[in-house]
């Protein structure tokens, strides 16, 4: 049987005829978990688990001890962190093919992030393919070959991380003496001059701005990326041009 005409397809399958065996493929943590109350995390675990071919207990064990999750505790009785270590636990232990995380770090501590990290560097290296969605753009920049941003369900912008940092526009603040019509050469935007503060936001190469700073007398300067709610509303507010201009 070939795939209807028009329908999407994963793993070379088409996900209409081959809903189920492709699943067997596929993690998800959503951003919230909700789990039966009363099971401890290992016969929760054991259950996931049981959907999916083959034995899957060294690498629960493997997982929880790496997230310092308590395999025989209840549900009820764990924090928010640990429900999604569990989350984390149940989307991964299958080894999947393609991993979906919604908001994964929430709840999890610094250490505890780090580790989810390298968990996910380590899944990547083994060739699964990772779709994070966050909103701590720290992660994104951190974790991410490919950032994709979305805006109504529609994607407005994809654009390779390396790619998405070189161009970020730049805010500037520069407090001293300075000639602040030197910075016109550059592409500068919303500049403002008070006294001895000037700020602007810059786009571009950061050599000519770093050149052109180095023959300031300044008493202080803070230079810093905008938000992931700024690179946001970049791209909303430019919807009306419908052309994808970087940032």
């Amino acid at each position: 049987m070939h795939p209807t005409s028009g329908s999407a397809t994963i793993f070379g399958k088409d996900i209409a005829l081959h809903g189920p065996s492709i699943r067997e493929h596929i993690g998800y943590l959503p951003s919230e978990v909700f789990y039966y109350e009363k099971m401890k995390v290992k016969e929760l675990l054991e259950y996931s688990a049981s959907y999916y071919p083959g034995d899957h207990t060294k690498r629960m064990h493997e997982l929880a001890t790496r997230l310092e999750l308590d395999l025989n505790r209840r549900i009820e009785d764990l924090s928010y962190g640990n429900k999604k270590k569990v989350g984390i636990v149940q989307g991964l232990l299958h080894s999947p093919k393609l991993i979906i995380l919604d908001e994964p770090t929430s709840g999890l501590d610094p250490l505890m992030q780090h580790t989810f990290f390298s968990l996910l560097r380590e899944e990547n290296e083994r060739g699964a393919t990772i779709l994070f969605s966050s909103h701590i753009l720290q992660e994104v920049q951190h974790l991410c070959h490919r950032v994709a941003i979305i805006k109504d369900g529609v994607i407005v912008k994809v654009e390779e991380v390396a790619s998405l940092l070189a161009n970020t526009t730049k805010k500037v603040k520069l407090v001293g003496q300075f000639d602040p019509t030197r910075f016109d050469a550059l592409d500068v935007k919303d500049k403002v001059v008070q006294d001895r503060l000037l700020s602007f936001v810059y786009q571009g190469a950061i050599e000519p701005l770093m050149k052109i700073i180095s023959e300031c007398s300044l008493q202080d300067i803070l230079i810093e990326d905008p938000t992931l709610e700024e690179i946001f509303m970049h791209y909303y507010t430019r919807e009306t041009t419908h052309e994808p201009t970087a940032l």
